[in-house]
């Protein structure tokens, strides 16, 4: 089973964007973006483990060991290479990711608020008003436990994050966006530890993660915000996390630039 490139082929190959193939049924199961050994480096990983702890979250690492168990070795597919920076192959990888159904990958991919969308959404998102922050606020995306997982808005909000929660708790309202577009307002009570007493549909701990108990906000709040359009300046292209926070200083910037 190959671990490497060839040095020579390394040099030519610069960031790129692969896939992960079942050899059983020749389902990709996995996109990723990388450089140098990258590709080989989730099957080495997986054979290390032999038992061992793992993120409850990655799925693709059992796959890999079923695989080994079958006798047989994963598929390795370079989708597109001699990408410029790492930028352009996180865009790549996005568009990719969407392109494949039942993927373990834990995300749906860097700037993921820009990816597949039905053309009906993209004119509902493009032609709602873009909110004002008048309060300090938590931004999450919930695109991929919303429309993956069939869970209501607020299952799908309120865990399991990596988040300082000490930093949570200065922020007043959690805001559900799905592709940018506010689908829920909502204010924590509590942030708690990502257990399965503390959430049920937990198949285990999440070591770092957090939610929170909460309600949803009172209707004067949630007219500031609902199917209103997270702003441009709090969308970043190629952003990794799903959450966001906006802080004080951002809000008053945001009521004095909607004053003018």
């Amino acid at each position: 089973m190959r671990m490497h490139f060839p040095a020579e082929v390394t040099k030519k190959l610069g960031y790129y964007v692969y896939r992960l193939i079942d050899p059983r049924n020749g389902e990709t199961f996995y996109v990723g973006k990388g450089k140098g050994d990258r590709v080989f480096q989730h099957a080495r990983g997986a054979l290390k483990l032999n038992g061992g702890q793992e993120d409850k979250l990655d799925a693709k690492m059992p796959r890999i060991k079923e695989i080994a168990k079958a006798g047989l070795a994963v598929g390795h597919v370079i989708h597109r290479h001699g990408i410029e920076n790492e930028r352009t192959a996180y865009e790549i990888e996005a568009a990719v990711i969407d392109a494949y159904a039942g993927l373990t990958n834990k995300a749906r991919g860097h700037g993921n608020d820009f990816g597949a969308a039905h053309v009906e959404e993209i004119i509902t998102l493009y032609g709602a008003v873009p909110f004002v922050a008048r309060h300090p606020l938590l931004l999450i995306s919930i695109r991929n436990s919303y429309e993956q997982e069939d869970k209501s808005i607020y299952e799908a909000v309120r865990y399991a994050w990596r988040i300082d929660p000490r930093r949570a708790l200065r922020h007043t309202y959690v805001l559900a966006h799905v592709n940018g577009l506010v689908v829920g307002v909502f204010k924590p009570e509590r942030w708690i530890k990502a257990t399965k007493r503390n959430f049920p549909a937990l198949t285990g701990a999440l070591p770092k993660r957090w939610g929170f108990e909460g309600e949803e906000a009172e209707d004067l709040v949630s007219r500031c915000y609902l199917r209103k359009r997270v702003p441009d300046q709090f969308r970043q292209r190629g952003a990794a996390n799903p959450v966001r926070f906006i802080c004080k200083t951002q809000c008053c910037q945001g009521v004095m630039d909607h004053r003018r």
